[in-house]
């Protein structure tokens, strides 16, 4: 088994590990820390577990881009997950099927599981919990019984939740300032995966690049790095009040 993913704060690779349980011979590739840059054919038969996080409805740019261009399949089961922070999944699960199929990939099951919020962290605060990790390794167990049986010769895509045309990607409004804990280690600088810290002022932010998803503060000794502002904390507020209702995961086979 294959196992890859984008995994700013870690709970995205949590998630996936959460579904395989305890398996023997797993793979795993953080496009994190190891981006695809060249093309990576994925031996006949192996399964694939691909873990996106969801950015304002959609599975990460970045990601979307490498593995669309690098990730090749000839058949191969896959599953697909999105991980959210109890908004809404939008078409990210849908969009992350069809990248896979298109690639050479037969997608056999799909689910969208909540985490903590990257951003507005009160919402989902916690989760997953221990019945999210539950629910997760049902979820691993009832892939493991599609894969026993799977035949790519008899392969129907499956039906996830989600709309085609997706809709429209929007930036997110708010991206981690540095205030003066800024110890220079570089390490946010270092680990951003587009860049846009530069190393020779890690204190500062592109924010025409930057795609907030948070590694800069999961990765920063001193908490230098966070959303702040009087702006933030009114939108904070407002999104925590509309996104305060529980939402469960949702499976798809």
């Amino acid at each position: 088994m294959t196992s890859i993913f984008f995994s700013p704060r870690g709970t995205t690779k949590k998630t996936a590990r959460a579904i395989l349980g305890h398996q023997e011979k797993v793979l795993e590739r953080d496009l994190l820390g190891r981006p695809l840059t060249e093309e990576w054919t994925l031996p006949a038969g192996e399964p694939v577990l691909v873990s996106m996080p969801v950015y304002a409805g959609r599975i990460p740019s970045i990601c979307r881009e490498m593995l669309l261009a690098h990730l090749k399949g000839h058949g191969n089961p896959a599953i697909a997950v999105a991980v959210y922070g109890n908004r809404d999944y939008d078409d990210a699960l849908v969009e992350l099927q069809d990248l896979l199929e298109e690639n050479g990939f037969c997608v056999i099951a799909g689910a969208a599981f909540v985490a903590q919020h990257s951003i507005f962290t009160k919402v989902a605060a916690g989760r997953p919990d221990e019945d999210d990790r539950r629910r997760m390794a049902e979820f691993g167990a009832m892939c493991r019984e599609k894969l026993s049986g799977f035949d790519p010769d008899a392969h129907t895509p499956i039906h996830i939740k989600g709309n085609r045309p997706y809709k429209k990607a929007k930036g997110v409004p708010f991206q981690p300032e540095c205030n003066q804990n800024c110890m220079k280690c570089y390490a946010c600088a270092k680990n951003c995966p587009t860049h846009s810290i530069p190393l020779e002022t890690p204190w500062l932010t592109r924010t025409d690049t930057c795609i907030s998803c948070g590694a800069c503060i999961y990765l920063c000794p001193t908490q230098a790095r966070g959303y702040r502002g009087p702006v933030f904390e009114v939108a904070a507020k407002g999104f925590e009040a509309m996104c305060a209702k529980r939402r469960e995961p949702e499976l798809f086979f």
